[in-house]
């Protein structure tokens, strides 16, 4: 009988069993995944940007979570050696039209007191030479990191402190009694006091195991990157990111140094016919099934038909997403950019057609569920880890 089972091994659920450990050192803690090593979606997929939360709307758990989660991110990977980088980030306007919005972004940021500086177009290109603009927003608080060896030293630091993690451990039955719970997996059963659902794009699935009714659905939306060729890495020297369309809820094309030095450009945002389809042929009948027939996805669809066409013209045209990131480097070229990995969003979809645009933590009878945990999940890792133990009963 374990005190704690937490379902799901990526970076939010491993931020959550080291909180507990924190919180509750003589618990009992196990974390379930079912791949056969952590971090192997989300987390692991990811551009990697420590973020600052200039975007999120103040009062936000995202604007909190994620300011704060900043230093202590960049605190971890300092106490940790985890190779790390705070090296800035731009935010341009590239249009007329996208200079009252980047003044509103740079306004939201004096608000949550984030280190913010408004710059000419002459001083974008004294941080980052090839970019186009009219004018832009510098945050030298924004960061890089590689989540997955973040992730594994979470996994450490639970099992040196007599937590278990274990992986190729999918959760297919949940019992509620009146003082435990009962997961059934496929490598047998766990009888535990408490459960934390981090499940991230199957967090629904789990939380109706639990007899939840959490009045989302998660709706499988793919990233799809190009990788600069290393020749042409120095066209981009950190982070580079356009203005967000305030009228679509994703941050759009953008170009990443990640911290290996190779440099991503993307992502788009198309709908996956599978939760974990990282390629365009990828299909699952259930998946796609859940999404057809789920009201609150044609609502969105109608909502955001013009942009979601682009998004899916980029994904089937190079040409087409070559075009969005010569709005930010004229220079660049078909020939510059190859194919990479691509990523999926886990996004909790209401039913009226609203995009759920917060963490969503729901509170169950001995059991909590993250049923909304998207991007920047990662930069907030710790703090979303400390919020989720603090409303345990």
């Amino acid at each position: 009988m374990y005190n704690f089972a937490i379902i799901g091994g990526g970076i939010v659920g491993l931020s959550t069993g080291m909180a507990l450990r924190q919180r509750y050192p003589d618990a009992s803690i196990i974390v379930l995944e079912k791949e056969a090593c952590i971090a192997s979606h989300q987390t692991g997929r990811n551009s990697g940007v420590i973020h600052s939360g200039i975007y999120y709307p103040s009062g936000s758990f995202k604007a909190k979570f994620t300011s704060v989660g900043n230093k202590s991110m960049i605190d971890f990977c300092r106490t940790y050696d985890i190779p790390h980088e705070v090296c800035g980030k731009v935010i341009v306007a590239t249009r007329k039209k996208e200079l009252p919005l980047l003044d509103n972004l740079y306004q939201r940021g004096l608000e949550k007191k984030l280190e913010v500086k408004k710059i000419s177009s002459q001083e974008v290109k004294e941080i980052e030479p090839y970019v186009n603009c009219l004018a832009g927003v510098y945050v030298p608080t924004s960061g890089i990191v590689d989540y997955k060896k973040v992730s594994q030293k979470y996994s450490e630091l639970i099992q040196e402190q007599g937590g278990e993690i274990l992986l190729n451990t999918k959760v297919e039955r949940i019992i509620k009694n009146s003082d435990s719970q009962i997961l059934e997996t496929n490598q047998g059963t766990i009888k535990t006091n408490f459960v934390i659902n981090c499940a991230g794009l199957y967090s629904d699935r789990v939380a109706q195991l639990a007899q939840v009714d959490n009045q989302v659905k998660i709706v499988p939306f793919r990233g799809e990157y190009y990788e600069l060729i290393p020749e042409k890495r120095y066209l981009v020297k950190n982070l580079i990111y356009p203005v967000p369309n305030p009228d679509f809820p994703f941050l759009g094309v953008h170009f990443t140094r990640m911290i290996d030095g190779s440099v991503h450009a993307g992502p788009n945002a198309v709908l996956s016919l599978k939760r974990e389809g990282y390629e365009k042929t990828d299909f699952n009948l259930r998946d796609f099934a859940e999404v057809m027939t789920y009201p609150g996805f044609w609502k969105l669809v109608a909502k955001h038909a013009d942009e979601g066409i682009k998004e899916m013209i980029r994904s089937f045209s190079k040409a087409a997403f070559v075009h969005s990131l010569q709005q930010l480097i004229p220079e660049v070229t078909m020939s510059d950019v190859v194919v990479s990995k691509s990523g999926i969003r886990a996004q909790a979809l209401e039913t009226n057609g609203k995009l759920v645009n917060d963490f969503l933590i729901i509170q169950d009878t001995q059991a909590l569920h993250v049923c909304n945990a998207p991007s920047p999940a990662a930069t907030a890792s710790l703090e979303i880890g400390k919020a989720i133990v603090s409303q345990i009963p």
